[in-house]
């Protein structure tokens, strides 16, 4: 059976025994989400990029280590925000201007998103584009809770931040996220 026919379970399986046709296959599946996730938080594509090249590579190594193969994508989808706010961290701390912010602003318009895609709602678009504008803890926050699902308690531990903490940082960021579309829809 090739490996597009394969479930996760399968692939994963295969992914252990060292079979690099298998790796492929899952990196084809799971790459566009995995740069779309770490995009939104390093706001910086050839960044996003390189994480989630790591992030796959340090999957890969540590597969022995995941216990039920059918939760691969969260399972990978965590290393990826983990690493892509480690990376945001360690750039927010050095000041660093992301080139890429500078010499495409274009690519930026799209929030991550594959280009091809079109917006059924212009409203939508004008979220994720107002999401830009708030505080950095507040738009990573509110990407993990209402782009990526995550709830309080695994935010809280992604950001290492109390629960109480969390839960404040959000309803902020909701409230801060509604200011700020009054004023365009004003």
């Amino acid at each position: 059976m090739t490996p597009t026919k394969l479930n996760i379970e399968q692939l994963v399986e295969l992914c252990k025994s060292g079979n690099q046709s298998a790796q492929l296959e899952i990196y084809n599946r799971y790459y566009k989400a995995m740069y779309n996730a770490s995009f939104r938080i390093v706001k910086d594509s050839f960044e996003a990029e390189d994480i989630m090249q790591d992030s796959f590579l340090m999957a890969f190594t540590k597969l022995n280590s995941l216990k039920e193969s059918k939760i691969f994508g969260a399972w990978l989808k965590r290393i990826v925000i983990n690493n892509s706010i480690y990376h945001y961290k360690k750039n927010s701390k050095n000041k660093e201007v992301p080139l890429d912010d500078m010499l495409h602003k274009i690519e930026d318009d799209n929030n991550g998103i594959d280009s091809n895609y079109e917006f059924a709602n212009i409203k939508v678009k004008q979220i994720l584009n107002t999401m830009k504008l708030l505080k950095d803890n507040y738009r990573i926050a509110l990407t993990l809770n209402l782009i990526e699902g995550y709830d309080y308690d695994e935010i809280s531990d992604i950001l290492n931040i109390t629960n109480a903490n969390c839960r404040t940082t959000i309803s902020r960021a909701k409230e801060s996220l509604r200011t700020k579309l009054q004023m365009v829809y004003e």
